[in-house]
């Protein structure tokens, strides 16, 4: 609470309290008989002004501020006029221009009552002024005498009715400067709009107003929602059943698309005097409602397929991919093993993404993306895929860093893998464990898959080959390698059909992991002379049978007395 006097006369001061918004507490101000303080010095040092738009202050928008059925209906009347649909930024900026709007006209509507009040002005009995600093309340004139005070020199004492028998005094003709006086002599110039930034408004308070919008508008039934942008069901364009034929037919024409609407509409004989924008907005709301169709595009651009012709993979998350979650007890982890985690990265561990996220990315493959040719959505790879408003399925471009080739990629949000690289793993022979480099471009839409080649030459590698009563075994072998990869992790496998044999479906009863590992583990065991496994190497391994993140396997490794630790990540079964 602040407060400031202006004299009246004879030493007598009137003081009026004010909240921090600037608005006047009439119900406090009294009458005292003490020296003038100087208002303008306390303004001044404060940053505060008077004359000021409500919509300009930060208690308007943050304490009580609620979204009225006049906002709403102020949005439709612009749907009706523009014939456009809006995103939530554009309708929330709208409301801010509508809400700045209204206070100025109600503001003009009282300036045509009277002049504004200003201590430096001489007025007359008769005379109707508003005052600002008293919450605008119009009052007028019924008396005036000289005033007497040796600081402010002469001036004039007015008495102002303001209604019901209620009076107060006022100076006027005050010489010197004072906060309530303004430059012009139009007195609601200062409320014009010009002297309002609404964009600066808006800026500040976005993120709020936008939070009630979207809860506003998800309960109207007459709203509707595509693509990032919001228009009124009952002013969509009517598009028929033969119109969405005539789409299925255009897009099969295109070998199932991507096809952007703009290249659609126009082949349906849509009516010409509706707005394009709308007409384009309400065959992409008809489609999206149609099973035949899948919007496949990045945030900002609305593409569309036939959902028939889209690959497999990218309609059903593939077998290898698939996790029956198992409970575990995380805090059996130790340092290292928890460091090990997060080296790993696996999507399924679902860790937090770094805060300064990187513009490149390097990771070991594993053996479930390397058998179905995607990639993980993984803490540290997931910001660098595009992402959508609603799309479960994005169509994407993954360059091939090593000959510039682009490949058709999907990224599959729900599931959290990107599709379409088992072309690039073959023509390249990337081994398991091999070191990918995912590269973000300017497009967001554009992604550069990369690993680090060399002349191919033969090393000892793991071979996963089928083993005695449908187990997994595993062999020292020399295999031709020309990329770069994690000793640890790396596997290769001659008869990917008998591996794939060996693997547990989550369709049935899925063994004890516990069963997994001890049958894995001894076959590995036998490649070393110590009899011992890596950690990581175990979670490569396990992962050729059955899909699995890191943290139930390490956590087994520590709960269960048949794994014995042997020092650093290093474990041998007893």
């Amino acid at each position: 609470m602040w407060h400031f006097s202006i004299p009246v006369g004879d030493r007598s001061t009137v003081w009026y309290n004010f909240d921090d918004s600037g608005k006047a507490s009439t119900a406090a101000q009294i009458r005292c008989t003490i020296a003038s303080a100087s208002l303008f010095a306390y303004l001044e040092r404060e940053g505060k002004t008077l004359l000021q738009l409500q919509t300009q202050t930060e208690t308007y928008w943050t304490d009580g501020f609620e979204l009225t059925d006049r906002d709403i209906e102020s949005i439709f009347s612009i749907f009706l006029e523009e014939e456009t649909p809006l995103t939530s930024r554009d309708i929330a900026r709208r409301i801010v221009q509508y809400r700045v709007d209204q206070e100025i006209q109600s503001l003009r509507r009282l300036y045509e009552k009277g002049e504004i009040f200003q201590p430096k002005n001489a007025y007359a009995v008769g005379q109707t002024l508003v005052f600002p600093a008293l919450d605008y309340s119009v009052g007028e004139i019924v008396s005036e005498r000289p005033g007497n005070n040796p600081e402010h020199g002469d001036f004039t004492v007015i008495e102002v009715d303001f209604g019901s028998g209620q009076t107060r005094e006022f100076a006027s003709a005050l010489q010197g400067h004072h906060q309530l006086n303004f430059d012009g002599s139009d007195s609601s110039a200062m409320f014009d709009q010009g002297g309002v930034s609404v964009e600066s408004i808006f800026e500040e308070y976005a993120d709020d107003i936008i939070y009630m919008l979207e809860d506003r508008l998800r309960e109207d039934a007459d709203v509707v929602y595509f693509a990032g942008r919001w228009f009124l069901k009952s002013l969509l364009a009517e598009i028929s059943i033969a119109h969405l034929h005539l789409a299925e037919a255009v897009l099969h024409m295109h070998e199932g698309g991507p096809l952007q609407t703009t290249d659609i509409a126009p082949q349906l004989d849509l009516p010409d005097e509706v707005n394009p924008r709308l007409q384009a907005f309400s065959l992409d709301n008809a489609m999206f409602n149609d099973k035949r169709f899948d919007e496949v595009g990045p945030s900002g651009q609305v593409l569309w397929c036939l959902r028939d012709l889209e690959p497999t993979e990218v309609l059903e998350m593939p077998e290898r991919l698939k996790y029956q979650p198992i409970d575990y007890n995380w805090e059996l982890l130790t340092d290292e093993l928890v460091a090990l985690e997060h080296e790993l990265d696996d999507e399924l561990s679902n860790l937090r993404s770094p805060a300064k996220p990187a513009d490149e990315v390097t990771f070991s493959l594993n053996f479930p993306h390397r058998r179905t040719g995607t990639l993980p959505l993984s803490s540290r790879l997931r910001h660098l895929f595009p992402t959508s408003y609603e799309a479960p399925r994005i169509l994407m471009t993954l360059v091939d860093g090593q000959t510039g080739d682009e490949m058709q990629g999907w990224v599959v949000r729900e599931h959290q893998y990107v599709f379409g690289l088992a072309d690039f793993y073959r023509h390249h022979q990337l081994p398991v464990g091999a070191y990918l480099t995912v590269k973000r471009t300017e497009t967001p839409s554009r992604v550069i898959i990369d690993f680090t080649n060399y002349r191919p030459r033969s090393e000892w590698i793991r071979l996963a080959v089928p083993g005695d009563n449908d187990r997994l075994a595993f062999e020292n072998h020399k295999r031709s390698i020309g990329a770069q990869y994690d000793e640890l992790m790396v596997l290769g496998a001659d008869d990917l059909k008998a591996i794939d044999a060996l693997w547990i479906p989550t369709t049935r009863a899925v063994p004890d992991l516990t069963d997994t590992m001890r049958n894995v583990m001894a076959e590995l065991a036998r490649l070393t002379p110590q009899h011992t496994v890596h950690a990581k190497t175990l979670y490569s391994a396990v992962n050729v049978v059955r899909r699995c993140p890191p943290g139930p396997i390490f956590a087994t490794l520590a709960a269960r007395s048949e794994f014995e630790h042997v020092g650093g990540p290093y474990w041998r079964l007893l």
